[in-house]
């Protein structure tokens, strides 16, 4: 049976499942990109610090004081498995009811923008004996399983049972707004972390920014793990969902005092669209024009 869980409380659990990467010595060309592992020293001043992301400045600035290495953490392997057999793969025609199967495509591509090695399997089987094999066969390069169920929810249930048969997982019943069920837990002789998302893209894609996200930034051992998040004034007014809380894809002010929300919300060209997200929440159900809300910054692109 799930449990009723917030946002806050959820991502709490998912984060005591994961740990920051064994740290190792990286040549420097190698080393660009990576996150550094400790802070760096030139005699006794402190000059670069651990959990950042390293640049082309990091590089010469270690090849100015002498370094030939720099301590990295590896970027988590993350494998994406996406439920749905019966979709379709980009690329090919769609007869009758037929959808293209979409969020394979843009789970593996957002772990991977969040500092992960994304490795997409599509589409995994309906039968609970296969889906096993399939899962255990991806652990050998995991350090990170999501897996995304279908549009419906139809799949949940055997995601459920197989990833039960693997380590010891939980179900939550998220207070999210189109979120519903998750998962989450530990499989495999190496107690690898596991989460499910739901089917809906849009759910699916959020999900990820909240909770996968931050476990990643985690294992990388950065120093932010979090989008930054600012307080910003409501261009016009929105009603929400009572008792779930809501994120709506937004448009965010270059100053970042305005945001607008993008209409047609049930569209997935929002996410694509939007760069914020307005976190309304679950004891609001209407907020008007000029109210104060936070907003989850993703990207500078300005209206």
């Amino acid at each position: 049976m799930s449990e009723q869980i917030r946002v806050d409380e959820f991502l709490t659990s998912l984060l005591t499942i994961c740990r920051p990467l064994a740290s190792f010595e990286m040549p420097l060309l190698d080393a660009h990109g990576a996150t550094l592992a400790d802070d760096v020293y030139a005699g006794e001043r402190l000059v670069m610090h651990s959990g950042v992301r390293i640049r082309a400045t990091h590089i010469g600035l270690a090849a100015s004081i002498g370094l030939g290495h720099l301590p990295t953490r590896p970027h988590p392997r993350v494998v994406v498995l996406s439920a749905g057999s019966d979709l379709v793969e980009p690329g090919k025609l769609l007869a009758g009811n037929e959808e293209y199967e979409t969020n394979s495509w843009l789970l593996t591509t957002a772990v991977r923008e969040a500092g992960a090695v994304g490795y997409r399997v599509h589409s995994i089987p309906d039968d609970e004996e296969e889906l096993k094999a399939v899962i255990e066969d991806q652990l050998v390069r995991a350090d990170l399983v999501v897996v995304s169920g279908e549009r419906g929810d139809d799949s949940f249930d055997l995601i459920t049972r197989t990833l039960s048969t693997l380590g010891e997982i939980t179900t939550v019943d998220l207070a999210v707004e189109n979120s519903g069920r998750h998962n989450f837990g530990q499989i495999g002789p190496d107690r690898t972390p596991v989460v499910t998302l739901p089917g809906d893209p849009i759910a699916a894609y959020i999900s990820l920014e909240l909770f996968v996200r931050p476990m990643i930034r985690t294992m990388l051992g950065s120093g932010n793990i979090h989008r930054p998040c600012v307080r910003a004034r409501l261009e016009k007014s929105i009603a929400s969902t009572a008792g779930a809380r809501s994120y709506l894809r937004a448009f965010l002010s270059e100053d970042s005092k305005l945001v607008r929300v993008i209409p047609y919300q049930e569209e997935l060209s929002t996410l694509s669209d939007a760069n914020a997200l307005i976190a309304i929440p679950e004891s609001d159900t209407e907020l008007y024009a000029g109210a104060e809300v936070n907003v989850v910054v993703l990207r500078r692109l300005y209206f």
